[in-house]
């Protein structure tokens, strides 16, 4: 019985954070980059995103409920907030191992995710009552992210467009996943639910877009709108 509370109280804190997530994470990429609605509420989409994806990972490994997809996904939505974070305000006690650490840990979880995509084709398109696709889907964006980060390394800390681009991207598309799961927030009706999760990430989606033509097409004054974002 303690152990059934315990795992709904988890629930409803995992649910919560990722229903919170939402309106916070679309007020930040709304909103003017760099003021302070941008950063506020950045803040707190960071938040509600890494407690969502830690109690995701734990519910997944307690209750077995289909750990191969959502252990991946967890920790690929954990990484993804924290190097968008760093990318614009540096972590105190960041190091380059940091960076290292997570880089290993999510090209294992690309990797695996891309093999559980390659067993869901052997086994008739699904794996796990997952199909293919969304492990694809992870495992490439995975090794793109990843790629970025060995760039990175090489090449020093990133300047102007380019980071203000590492940093949009990679909280987006931790945006992305958390519309994804709307859809599996049972204790929402299903019509919030089914539309929404359905038409959201496709918004997020044709903003960034927007987003990443005026940071690498538009002449603006990156130095300045840096400042702005990390202040």
């Amino acid at each position: 019985m303690a152990a059934e509370v315990i795992h709904r109280t988890i629930y409803a804190l995992h649910a919560a954070a990722g229903v919170l997530s939402l309106p916070t994470g679309y007020v930040a990429l709304s909103a003017r980059k760099g003021s302070r609605l941008h950063r506020r509420s950045g803040m707190l989409f960071v938040c509600t995103m890494l407690t969502m994806s830690v109690l995701g990972a734990v519910l997944a490994i307690i209750r077995q409920k289909a750990p191969e997809v959502n252990v991946p996904l967890a920790l690929l939505t954990f990484y993804f907030v924290v190097t968008a974070l760093t990318a614009v305000r540096p972590i105190v006690g960041w190091t380059r191992r940091y960076v290292v650490a997570l880089l290993c840990v999510v090209l294992v979880v690309a990797l695996c995710d891309l093999g559980f995509g390659v067993a869901a084709v052997a086994h008739g398109g699904t794996w796990r009552d997952t199909p293919a696709f969304p492990f694809f889907l992870f495992g490439a964006v995975g090794l793109v992210a990843v790629n970025g980060d060995v760039r990175m390394l090489r090449t020093g800390p990133l300047r102007g467009g380019k980071r203000i681009a590492r940093h949009l991207w990679r909280m987006s598309f931790a945006l992305v996943i958390a519309s994804l799961a709307l859809g599996r927030v049972k204790v929402l009706p299903k019509e919030i639910r089914g539309p929404a999760s359905m038409a959201m990430p496709l918004v997020v989606l044709v903003v960034i877009l927007w987003w990443l033509w005026r940071v690498q097409y538009r002449a603006w004054s990156w130095p300045r709108m840096a400042r702005r974002v990390a202040a």
